[in-house]
């Protein structure tokens, strides 16, 4: 009798479990301008410590590759956007913060995410009215005519509630607000998708380089970073939700003195992520992530399907979940393509795919040829392109579980 009772409580927590609702998943990436790795490191942060205990920090990088094709100035906008589209300057086109001509062909995360999900809500919290407008293309058809369900910003244009100082301190008013805005906002209407950019402490920098100032408006904003994980906190208590949040900057600062950046020195490329997320994959734990993987590690959390050939483009690869392929290279050498990778799983074959074009900038399919396929285990690939002559190549490595890219761009 004892057993037949075990065996039918067995039964009903079986049951149970099946008839459970999966908790719905939302995520916040939140940018705040401008703090190489080693001062973020040295600092007191008591809520990105929280943050990182319960996932991870790991050091990262901005500025594309240096020397080659996808070097990309460490400049503001053009940090956002290689976190927003997955893709590196060569592709997204923003060059500075000017934003002047961005190539909306390369989707951000906030298309990418309503292509999926076209009913659930995003939202944006920021100063500049540029980081809505002009990067995600609030409205605009060549952006897909996408628009935040919930948009806080333009508090810079608002001389009247903050008045701008010389000190610029009005800045940290406008951060508290934006920072305000946003636990207000998560706690009590829950988007699916949330930005949150702070400026101060990029604005202190510039004004004071390394400083007591500086360091300052770091820690303000560590707090203002723990109010935000405060209301995702009684999001999840109270309506059994389960948040992931990214924390960033977008770029680091000079060696010298601190206020600069722009250049790629080591220092200015130097930067840092906090995820709650643990444990995070392989490409984590031995590579050195990029601002660039922040956007496929969303889309992996939240189940974000993205076009084939939208993923193709993407620079970026997904600190969460299993991976197949990472660290992709590719060499031309007397009409042969020599490519290259890591294999991140010992299982299954790569796919080797070849374009002698260019025409997705365009909006326009690329031309893919299938060239090989191999042992994802080989870690590398010889083919033939004779029959293909061009001084451009593009390559994607498909595997399993993920594929990754390179160009080949060969002297005119």
């Amino acid at each position: 009798m004892q057993k037949l009772f075990k065996t039918a409580a067995f039964s009903l927590l079986i049951l149970a479990g099946l008839g459970a609702k999966a908790q719905t998943r939302k995520a916040v990436f939140i940018i705040a301008d401008g703090i190489p790795a080693d001062v973020i490191e040295k600092l007191n942060t008591p809520n990105l410590k929280a943050i990182a205990k319960q996932g991870t920090y790991l050091r990262a990088n901005v500025g594309g590759e240096k020397g080659g094709y996808s070097q990309t100035p460490t400049i503001s906008a053009n940090g956002y956007n290689s976190l927003l589209t997955a893709t590196w300057v060569n592709k997204h086109n923003v060059w500075g913060n000017d934003i002047k001509a961005p190539d909306y062909n390369y989707w951000n995360v906030f298309r990418m995410f309503k292509n999926a999900y076209p009913n659930k809500k995003t939202a944006v919290f920021s100063s500049w009215t540029d980081n809505r407008t002009k990067l995600i293309g609030d409205k605009l058809p060549e952006a897909g005519n996408i628009h935040p369900d919930y948009a806080y910003d333009g508090y810079e244009l608002d001389t009247v509630k903050f008045p701008h100082d010389k000190a610029g301190n009005y800045m940290q008013l406008i951060d508290e607000q934006v920072a305000n805005s946003a636990a207000e906002c998560i706690q009590t209407k829950a988007p699916d998708l949330s930005w949150v950019y702070l400026e101060y402490t990029d604005d202190m920098g510039h004004k004071y380089g390394d400083s007591p100032q500086y360091y300052d408006a770091i820690e303000k904003m560590d707090a203002q970073v723990g109010r935000i994980w405060a209301a995702m906190q009684y999001r999840k208590e109270h309506f059994k939700e389960d948040w992931l949040i990214f924390i960033t900057t977008d770029h680091g600062r000079s060696e010298a003195n601190g206020k600069d950046h722009g250049g790629q020195s080591t220092r200015q490329r130097s930067t840092w992520m906090v995820t709650s997320y643990r444990p995070l994959n392989n490409y984590a734990k031995y590579y050195t992530p990029g601002i660039v993987d922040i956007t496929p590690s969303i889309n992996s959390f939240l189940n974000v399907k993205v076009p084939e050939a939208q993923q193709r483009e993407m620079d970026g690869i997904s600190l969460i979940g299993q991976l197949s392929v990472a660290e992709p290279a590719a060499n031309y050498v007397q009409g042969s393509l020599d490519i290259s990778w890591k294999a991140m799983d010992d299982k299954g074959n790569v796919k080797i795919w070849v374009a002698a074009d260019n025409t997705y900038k365009e909006g326009k399919p690329d031309d893919y040829k299938l060239l090989a396929t191999v042992p994802v285990t080989n870690g590398h690939a010889l083919v033939d392109v004779k029959n293909m002559p061009s001084k451009f190549y593009k390559v994607v490595i498909e595997g399993a579980n993920n594929s990754v890219n390179r160009w080949i761009v060969l002297e005119k």
